[in-house]
């Protein structure tokens, strides 16, 4: 999670909301990581999340990162609650709940979703107040 926090606070020097991932392989070296980009990159889908998941699919060579396990510092949205499903990640840690658009349980549970194929393991609250901490501060500031 201290890897995840690091690449939040380089979205926030960059004006973006200070979210960030890392993907970890099986045997649980860093196989890639990322932060929001939105602001950066006018890209409405640059979320910490999806870009640390790609990059992991790029160094494996492989869409299917099962086996890994993605860190977070604020539970996924929906968009990023779907691509952790197709990727089939096989756990999910993150730190801070997102009560207006958590989608690994807090507003809905798409991870976990009975109905599809694939439920990777949630693990909440990780570092949970510095995570929450670095939001509020981010926000304070705006």
């Amino acid at each position: 999670m201290l890897l995840a926090l690091d690449e939040a606070a380089r979205a926030a020097r960059s004006g973006d909301v200070p979210v960030g991932a890392v993907v970890l392989s099986p045997e649980g070296a860093v196989l890639a990581g990322g932060h929001n980009e939105r602001e950066a990159t006018g890209d409405p889908t640059a979320h910490a999340e999806i870009l640390a998941l790609r990059r992991a699919a790029e160094e494996l060579g492989e869409w299917r990162l099962t086996g890994c396990t993605l860190v977070v510092t604020l539970e996924p949205c929906t968009m990023c609650a779907g691509a952790i499903v197709q990727s089939r990640v096989d756990r999910v840690v993150f730190g801070a709940l997102d009560e207006k658009a958590g989608a690994a349980g807090s507003l809905w549970d798409v991870i976990r979703d009975r109905r599809l194929n694939h439920r990777p393991e949630v693990i909440h609250g990780v570092l949970a107040e510095k995570c929450a901490g670095l939001l509020t501060t981010f926000f304070r500031n705006r």
